[in-house]
């Protein structure tokens, strides 16, 4: 397994289970100059992703199409990976209480506040590395 960004542009992983979301939040992170892997709909496929690439961060919808997201967002944080949670229906507090270190907002998040969301954990991810 290797790290994304260690000699190309920083990768965002996707994970998102509602179509036209997914699609806006691809086209940000690519508006911002990151690459996109994904978007995924379902944890099982996200998984196959980080095996052969991990992302050098990560924005999570809490409830994909196979379940919680949380599996897959446990994985990302023991590799160091920043994680923003994007969910409509789990409160920002409590995805905090259970990864204090990750970012989250709450569905319909400000596009402006998201990016400054990104911005900040790729820069964390360039810290660690």
């Amino acid at each position: 397994m290797t790290r994304a960004g260690t000699n190309d542009r920083p990768t965002v992983l996707v994970v998102e289970d509602e179509f036209i979301i997914a699609l806006d939040l691809s086209e940000t992170v690519r508006d911002l100059g990151y690459r996109v892997e994904g978007p995924f709909a379902d944890k099982e496929n996200a998984f196959i992703a980080i095996d052969q690439e991990m992302p050098d961060c990560a924005i999570l919808d809490v409830q994909t199409a196979d379940g919680d997201v949380y599996p897959l967002a446990d994985a990302l944080v023991d590799a160091g990976v920043p994680i923003i949670f994007h969910s409509g229906h789990v409160a920002p507090a409590d995805v905090a209480a259970r990864y204090p270190q990750a970012q989250a907002c709450a569905k319909p998040c400000p596009p402006d506040r998201l990016i400054t969301m990104i911005g900040s954990a790729i820069q964390e991810a360039n810290l660690t590395h």
